[in-house]
């Protein structure tokens, strides 16, 4: 049943989210006494699902338990806090990973609820919750370690983990209900706990220039509306983690796409729009879209942060990633110049089909996706001295490659059972093993 957003409702969301911030501030307390915690929370999830009345159920329902009369959202965050505490003792989840991750949660959702009191802006919103959340698990790292006896603290890594995961946590949030909160703090919890084990190594100047970059690269992106805030959210997480774990050579080719992707969806959008192969949303790319694009990646970034406990070379990884993203633009830029021109023609039968049609390719858009692979393969060429000549060559064949496989794809296998974002993620990795596989085979990494 819809309720109304009265003041009464705002002010009351707030005291909820007060209520939690409370409750997960226990988890604090870890470092004393993990299995008392651990214990503490699971009680806690069992009284929540026998408090049906009173003061207390009153201060934690959502609209949802008060239709079912159990604080189920209660329950649930405990039992999942309770859980992460059980990885603590069990496989070794690190404390102040734990901490941070429940804080986060906790304190992010107090921060939109009190921004929300003061705007309907969803962008507003998003921000307070992934600055709250930063703040709250940037203090647990510290708080953490100074219970257990620790004095000092790996500043711009605690900064790292704890941007990471605000930036984590609020774009699923913003894909996700309340009530899917033990799933958001398990995905945030396991990425924090493999950069803790990749032992990241980034300097207090590089983690701050890292984050103004990418967050200015994501403002931007959102008011030029070339992506939704969850698309927003997406690339600035992407991008940020590209920087961290990869450099700015590897940003510099991520942001290639972002940028030049993003404004060829603009690229006489109208006529694109009456063809009928506009994107949605005026052309403002949403998460999922930028995951189907950059997932790969993603992938062969965190792949060569790893590179030391890999039995490959790591230059493999970098015509991984510069592939998928040679594929990417150069799939991006065929669909959406090729998307002008009224004659496409079906790429396994060459027969004439409607614009839009899944699988329909033009001259025209086949040169513009080859000269974006190549685009790619000159920014790789210029800032990796690894690449050289034959390796651009390698990265622009590697983009037109996967292009067409993506237009393959279009023509046999997409439609009900198999959208757009699984064709180009499917594309991407098919850019980035021919990547790989032509490095190996001209004995490039």
């Amino acid at each position: 049943m819809y309720v109304p957003k009265t003041a009464s409702n705002v002010k009351g969301s707030v005291r909820r989210a007060a209520a939690f911030a409370g409750v997960g501030t226990l988890a604090l307390a870890a470092p004393l006494l993990v299995e008392g915690v651990a214990a503490l929370f699971a009680a806690l999830g069992a009284l929540a699902l026998v408090v049906d009345d009173g003061p207390l159920f009153e201060l934690f329902a959502r609209p949802s338990d008060r239709q079912e009369r159990r604080l189920r959202g209660l329950a649930a965050f405990s039992f999942a806090t309770a859980g992460l505490a059980m990885l603590v003792m069990l496989v070794d989840l690190p404390v102040q990973v734990f901490a941070a991750t429940v804080v986060l949660l906790a304190y992010g959702n107090l921060t939109e609820q009190v921004a929300r009191q003061r705007t309907t802006s969803a962008i507003g919103a998003t921000a307070a919750f992934a600055v709250g959340g930063f703040l709250a698990a940037t203090a647990a790292q510290v708080i953490v370690p100074t219970l257990e006896g620790v004095s000092t603290v790996d500043g711009p890594e605690v900064v790292f983990l704890a941007a990471s995961g605000a930036l984590l946590a609020a774009l699923l949030r913003s894909v996700l209900f309340e009530r899917d909160d033990p799933l958001v703090l398990f995905s945030v919890a396991l990425l924090l706990w493999l950069f803790t084990s990749l032992a990241v190594d980034v300097t207090p100047s590089e983690i701050a220039i890292a984050i103004a970059v990418t967050v200015g690269f994501g403002y931007l992106s959102w008011a030029l509306d070339t992506a939704s805030v969850t698309g927003m959210l997406t690339g600035v997480l992407l991008a940020l983690l590209t920087i961290v774990l990869g450099g700015y050579p590897w940003f510099a080719v991520l942001i290639s796409f972002f940028a030049l992707g993003g404004l060829s969806t603009k690229f006489r959008y109208d006529q694109k729009r009456e063809n009928g192969v506009a994107e949605a949303n005026e052309g403002a790319r949403g998460g999922g879209n930028v995951l189907g694009n950059a997932a790969v990646a993603l992938v062969a970034v965190l792949a060569f942060a790893a590179r030391t406990h890999l039995p490959v070379d790591g230059g493999v990884f970098l015509f991984a990633f510069a592939g998928s993203i040679a594929t990417a633009m150069s799939d991006t830029l065929s669909s959406e110049i090729g998307g002008v021109f009224d004659d496409p023609r079906l790429i396994t039968t060459l027969e004439p089909v409607e614009p839009g049609t899944d699988g329909g390719v033009t001259w025209q858009g086949e040169l513009a996706g080859a000269a974006g692979a190549s685009f790619v393969a000159v920014i790789a060429v210029a800032l990796f001295e690894a690449v050289g000549v034959l390796g651009g060559a390698v990265v622009a064949l590697a983009g037109v490659g996967g292009m067409t496989v993506d237009s393959l794809l279009g023509a046999t296998v997409e439609g009900e059972t198999v959208g757009n974002q699984t064709v180009n993620f499917l594309a991407t990795l098919s850019g980035a093993i021919l990547g790989a596989a032509l490095a190996l085979l001209v004995g490039l990494p």
